[in-house]
């Protein structure tokens, strides 16, 4: 024991060496808490992460709804029928070609605004005021007159829309409804969030 004017040196050495490990430890928990706060929530991690969906039983002319990020995703399987009628609408539409590019990826600017012309994804929100329309694909209902060949009808300010969500003229709807990035994980899988390129 070496000691200093009565003073006990390695008991002092293993005092500060505990004093600086218990400290080291406390900060440590009081810091984990403190950095694990600048992370986002699991909640906002899952709003805006990607979302897979199976379509093996979705049926033609049938449509199921998907949730991302907050908002409604429309997938629809079309009939031939359906698909047929599309390049019949041209002349009745704001944006027949899809010009507008904010509006779907690169690889959904075609006719059918989609990789699989069987299958359309889209965001389910009017562009006019973000209602969300409804899926029409009855023909010549009486409500929405003769010409109607299905599509999406919003029914806050009457916004139409087709098949392939692209926008009639005379509306209050801007533009064309969304599509969002997504690909295909296989023949009945497919993911909404994350985009493909060329697909």
């Amino acid at each position: 024991m070496s000691t200093a004017g009565g003073v006990d040196l390695g008991r002092r050495r293993f005092l500060t060496a505990t004093a600086t490990v218990v400290g080291g430890v406390g900060a440590a928990f009081v810091a984990v808490p403190f950095l694990k706060s600048w992370s986002p929530s699991e909640r906002a991690q899952a709003a805006g992460a990607p979302v897979e969906a199976d379509i093996s039983k979705l049926e033609a002319g049938q449509i199921m709804t998907v949730e991302w990020r907050g908002k409604p995703v429309w997938l629809v399987r079309r009939t031939k029928a359906m698909l047929d009628a599309l390049p019949t609408l041209d002349g009745q539409l704001r944006d027949p070609k899809s010009t507008v590019v904010e509006q779907q990826p690169a690889y959904a600017k075609n006719e059918f605004r989609s990789i699989k012309p069987e299958l359309l994804v889209l965001v389910g929100i009017c562009t006019h005021l973000g209602c969300s329309p409804t899926f029409r694909p009855d023909i010549a209902p009486a409500d929405l007159g003769p010409g109607w060949k299905g599509g999406f009808f919003c029914p806050c300010h009457g916004s139409r829309f087709d098949l392939a969500g692209r926008v009639f003229q005379g509306v209050p709807a801007p533009l064309n409804l969304e599509v969002p990035p997504y690909k295909f994980l296989s023949d009945t899988r497919l993911i909404v969030g994350v985009g493909t390129e060329g697909a």
